[in-house]
């Protein structure tokens, strides 16, 4: 795997506990740890989606983040269980996985950006 795509699924993973964080938090220490992890998240999406395609970048992004606080709030908060919700979470993910395996990934030999300028 290369950084770009370990950024997406790091950004990712920490949606999870951002999105948990909007509901459950109760103290300004929550909600300070909830506005760094916003931050930390969409740092790491914006810095792979300099060198990955975009589309492919968000949907995988929020799939990893859909299914993760779905999975962390039945796991962790007591929210009930429903086979039919797995299921359909079962469904994204698969299209998750396979828009990240049928995409090419950029060359790591170099992070630098893919040469695309904007001129005026």
């Amino acid at each position: 795997m290369n950084r770009n795509w370990m950024y997406v699924f790091l950004g990712g993973l920490i949606e999870i506990v951002w999105v948990s964080g909007l509901k459950h938090s109760d103290t300004a220490l929550q909600w300070t740890g909830t506005v760094i992890a916003i931050a930390a998240s969409f740092y790491l999406i914006v810095e792979a989606s300099k060198r990955l395609p975009v589309g492919t970048v968000y949907a995988v992004f929020t799939g990893i983040g859909t299914g993760g606080t779905v999975a962390a709030e039945m796991i962790l908060f007591g929210e009930p269980f429903q086979v039919t919700k797995v299921l359909l979470i079962g469904v994204l993910l698969a299209g998750v996985v396979g828009l990240k395996l049928v995409t090419a990934d950029s060359d790591d030999a170099s992070d630098a950006p893919s040469g695309r300028e904007v001129r005026s």
